[in-house]
């Protein structure tokens, strides 16, 4: 069965303040994923790759209480929007894959991250 999509101009105030927080925490957590690959693949560490993987810690708990969904959908639909955030952009099968997909790319990143270690910098001479 494939939901309705509901449009911005149909939502609630506080629905759209929700999409609207949903979105922000999506973009700092696709940021910080983007972090920790940057650093992954230069053999850095810095405070923020530490910040960014608490962030993608904290999001994967987040998916584990929900089982795989995000845990505030009812808090969603009760303000009006039973749209889930991937498929406010993406098609529903799409949307569908997006959770395990992502999940496989942050697990990558984070063992990227551990087994490439940071470069020891030497003086230049």
């Amino acid at each position: 069965m494939e939901r309705e999509r509901t449009t911005w101009s149909e939502l609630g105030n506080g629905a759209r303040m929700f999409r609207l927080a949903h979105a922000v925490w999506g973009a700092f957590n696709l940021a910080g994923l983007a972090w920790i690959w940057r650093d992954a693949i230069l053999r850095r560490r810095d405070p923020l790759v530490y910040a960014s993987g608490a962030l993608l810690a904290s999001e994967g708990i987040a998916l584990v209480i929900g089982r795989g969904d995000c845990p505030l959908g009812r808090f969603q639909e009760g303000l009006g929007d039973p749209v889930p955030m991937f498929e406010w952009v993406l098609p529903p099968r799409a949307a569908k894959a997006a959770i395990p997909f992502l999940t496989a790319v942050s697990l990558a990143a984070l063992l990227c991250l551990l087994l490439r270690p940071p470069r020891t910098e030497t003086p230049n001479r």
